[in-house]
């Protein structure tokens, strides 16, 4: 994909001109968000009995590895979701160009909010269990904070909409799975509620690409393409994330199989992106290339599957076996 020159000011008021366009949907997906929302508080799924303070110049207990009760995989998911989440200032950054009036100025607001309170409760789950290293995980904190957060190049605000529409459903989907492998019923019911939450983001977001969808086709299935063909974590940036999203993918919480077939394919089909018309010559061959991808990492997706059975099966082998 060329990059977009946004200083072009042609670009810039076509995006203008679209955003404002929005503003109507915008409005009604707020009201329709606000109206479903449920107030929830995060101090209400810590178990703050079992706290204690840990050492500095309070003389608390160090914290010991075999504090760490939770199978490590979990312990994984859980820091990669919330170093995502701390880095919630830079996103703040580039969704707030949207518009800081009337209703989107409104809903990034909101969004922020009900963001920041999910890396609010994830941090104060995890140090008051002592399920990880606290300071291992404040240096993970600064070191992913401060490279920052860019936009990729090319991406308009309409690819940052549609990135959202994806990347809230597989944040949905990471959540219940980690808190079904973690083996605490506590910590399963506060992704859980975490995960309604990102449910509700991705509603808001996919509504918008529809929308979009009618209002501007070709270049809406452009930006389609371009998210679903680019697509990677937020938390991509996090030192180490490829090994880390490979030990996820193993235990299932996330996968290429549930990329394929619990995220992209549900989005697109409530687009209908492949039954809709009234595409011309540009939206049509995106169309096409978005097809011929999915198609591919279907297959991906079925090799991947095939060789983590044999990866466990040899696993499991060696266990038995007292390797």
């Amino acid at each position: 994909m060329p990059p977009i020159d946004r200083s072009d000011r042609s670009v810039a008021l076509a995006e203008h001109s679209l955003l404002a366009e929005l503003q109507p949907v915008v409005e009604d997906n707020l009201h329709r968000h606000l109206g479903v929302a449920k107030e929830w508080f995060p101090h209400e799924y810590i178990p703050w009995s079992e706290g204690r303070t840990f050492d500095g110049p309070l003389g608390g207990q160090p914290w010991t590895d075999d504090e760490a009760t939770l199978p490590e995989v979990a312990r994984t998911s859980l820091v990669v979701n919330l170093l995502t989440e701390d880095n919630l200032p830079g996103y703040h950054f580039a969704v707030a160009e949207f518009g800081k009036d009337g209703a989107w100025g409104t809903w990034v607001d909101r969004w922020t909010a009900e963001e920041a309170r999910h890396g609010t409760a994830l941090r104060d789950y995890l140090l008051v269990t002592r399920a990880v290293d606290p300071k291992a995980l404040e240096r993970a904190r600064m070191t992913h904070m401060s490279g920052g957060y860019g936009r990729p190049d090319g991406f308009s605000a309409l690819h940052a909409i549609a990135y959202a529409a994806f990347q809230e459903l597989a944040t949905r989907i990471s959540h219940r799975n980690t808190g079904q492998v973690s083996t605490d019923p506590r910590c399963d019911a506060l992704l859980a509620r975490i995960a309604a939450d990102e449910n509700l983001h991705m509603v808001f977001y996919r509504n918008l690409v529809e929308a979009a969808l009618e209002l501007v086709p070709d270049t809406a299935m452009r930006v389609v393409r371009d998210v679903v063909v680019g697509f990677e974590m937020p938390g991509s940036t996090i030192k180490d994330f490829g090994r880390k999203s490979a030990e996820i993918a193993l235990a299932g919480i996330y996968d290429l199989r549930l990329h394929h077939d619990s995220v992209l394919a549900p989005v697109l089909r409530k687009l209908r992106v492949f039954e809709r018309g009234g595409f011309g010559p540009e939206g049509e061959r995106a169309r096409e290339e978005l097809a011929a991808f999915m198609a591919q990492l279907d297959a991906k997706a079925t090799s991947f599957t095939t060789r983590r059975e044999g990866i466990r099966a040899a696993r499991a082998k060696r266990e038995s076996a007292g390797v």
